[in-house]
């Protein structure tokens, strides 16, 4: 079965440096390396959508169900490093956040995460660049299978683009969703998604959160 673009799969994938060090599993003996207590989970994606690491999702096109070794070069996974994002934040910064900064630490700056690596002084010098850039990594790829029930298919685009387990359900093709009311005008643009990955027309109904966690309950 050769795979094409928008067909959704569930994969086993373990991503490794060169040396063999483990950055990213859905494998729970290769997940623990990383973090002794995560609980791996199962990963359903359409290819072709950006759910995945660009350089892979190209790659798995026209392949078929099984295993696959991936060897990626930086500006195929996650780009080259940039000097530019080695930037200078004074120290106040953070002394406002009550953080105390020390090299080798990352933190999260307004959406962007960087790694503290000097302190001299007033100043601290941050890396902003992804901590995997510019390096040569290999992606090892189990497709497990072709999914083909919609409901898996919107609770996988769902959990992409919201992380969230959102109620919902299908009428011909209509996808009707709940979200809180808060959420409706954000979860309104992205109507061409579920149009363009899978030909349905979204409708989305506002609830109170109360509301929401009471359905939760009962279901």
């Amino acid at each position: 079965m050769t795979l094409k673009e928008k067909d959704f799969i569930e994969i086993a994938f373990t991503g490794k440096l060169q040396d063999g060090g483990v950055f990213d599993s859905n494998i729970q003996e290769e997940l623990q390396k990383l973090n002794p207590k995560a609980k791996a989970k199962p990963f359903v994606f359409a290819l072709g959508q950006d759910m995945f690491l660009k350089g892979v999702d190209e790659f798995l096109i026209g392949k078929d169900i099984g295993k696959h070794k991936i060897e990626l070069t930086p500006d195929k996974a996650f780009g080259k490093r940039d000097p530019k994002l080695i930037q200078m934040v004074p120290i106040k910064i953070f002394h406002a956040q009550q953080i105390n900064p020390v090299p080798g630490y990352a933190f999260n700056f307004d959406g962007k995460v960087g790694k503290v690596l000097t302190v001299s002084g007033g100043r601290v010098i941050v890396d902003f660049n992804n901590p995997l850039a510019g390096k040569d990594i290999i992606y090892e790829i189990n497709i497990l299978r072709k999914v083909e029930d919609i409901n898996e298919k919107i609770k996988s685009l769902n959990e992409f683009l919201f992380r969230q387990d959102l109620k919902f359900n299908v009428e011909d093709k209509k996808l009707n969703l709940e979200v809180e009311k808060r959420m409706v005008r954000f979860v309104e643009m992205f109507k061409d998604n579920y149009k363009n990955v899978l030909d349905l027309d979204l409708v989305v109904k506002g609830v109170d959160k109360k509301e929401e966690n009471e359905e939760h309950k009962t279901t």
